[in-house]
């Protein structure tokens, strides 16, 4: 079966985000800051500038509120008030913000275990049976080139992909802390993804990360009943699952992977940011150059 182009993307954040307590217990792990913009933010900025119409964020019940207010409250208080005072301008932003694509935000349903395939099958009920889809974790930013629009003209190459995943380099001691991509390099077919191996037994030093272009083939595997490693619901696992009869595709994609996973990493990926995108980069350079 050929699925039609995707056009809605399905964006995690229903997670916890234990590493960064105790900012996580009030603030969803997606609204930190990255500039002067949520994580969250620049994720869905990545799937609308690739072509993706509408947006489902998968959030904790504490998380959704979060995300509806900021992604749709109009503040029209703020307007005025700035608009008053000689200033609107500085309501840009918010007006840019309002106008991306159409976000809908759901929780993950509680029979699902935990696991990072079940913000994907709690949002089952959006995707049609044709169509394929986005799916994407938030922690994983992508700075310069969108990843989603990669895989998206990847999807266009192989109108016969039941699944396509991103991949990027990384140096080849640096492997083990991911899983590694064994795939067919004349062809670009998936053959399997070893988990943080040594990295005398790695695949590639390709590395699979959050983005991947799925289609309804997916959802019957990311079931209860097929938890794998701690009990847990794993995307890569019901990707697996599809290897033996149908194409999974690689697509090693052009922009640069970083992830926030973890608070040391949000740092370097929030500097690597403000270094590469803000009017006050070289203040941050010379700063850092003096201390």
């Amino acid at each position: 079966m050929n699925y039609k182009t995707p056009r809605k993307a399905i964006i995690t954040d229903a997670g916890f985000a234990s590493r960064y307590l105790p900012i996580t217990k009030t603030i969803p792990k997606g609204m930190m800051p990255i500039g002067n913009k949520p994580v969250m933010q620049l994720v869905v900025e990545e799937c609308a500038a690739s072509g993706i119409e509408e947006i489902i964020i998968v959030a904790t019940p504490d998380g959704k509120p979060v995300y509806e207010d900021y992604f749709a409250n109009q503040v029209p208080h703020i307007e005025k008030l700035l608009t008053a005072q000689g200033k609107a301008s500085r309501f840009e932003p918010v007006k840019e913000l309002l106008n991306l694509p159409k976000i809908t935000v759901i929780v993950q349903d509680p029979k699902y275990p935990y696991g990072n395939g079940s913000p994907f099958a709690s949002a089952r009920e959006f995707i049609d049976d044709d169509e394929a889809f986005l799916a994407v974790y938030s922690d994983d930013l992508v700075l310069g080139a969108p990843a989603v629009k990669d895989l998206m003209e990847s999807f266009n190459e192989h109108p016969d992909a039941v699944a396509i995943i991103a991949g990027q380099l990384v140096p080849h001691e640096e492997i083990k802390k991911y899983a590694s991509i064994d795939f067919d390099s004349s062809t670009g077919v998936l053959k399997g993804l070893v988990e943080k191996p040594k990295p005398e037994e790695a695949a590639s030093d390709l590395a699979s990360y959050g983005r991947y272009l799925l289609t309804p083939e997916i959802f019957k595997f990311l079931d209860p009943a097929n938890t794998g490693k701690d009990g847990e619901l794993w995307t890569a696992d019901a990707i697996a699952a599809l290897i033996p009869t149908e194409k999974v595709y690689v697509k090693e994609t052009t922009g640069k992977w970083v992830t926030t996973g973890d608070p040391k990493n949000y740092f370097l990926a929030h500097l690597e940011y403000v270094l590469k995108n803000t009017d006050y980069a070289d203040d941050v350079r010379k700063f850092v150059a003096e201390n």
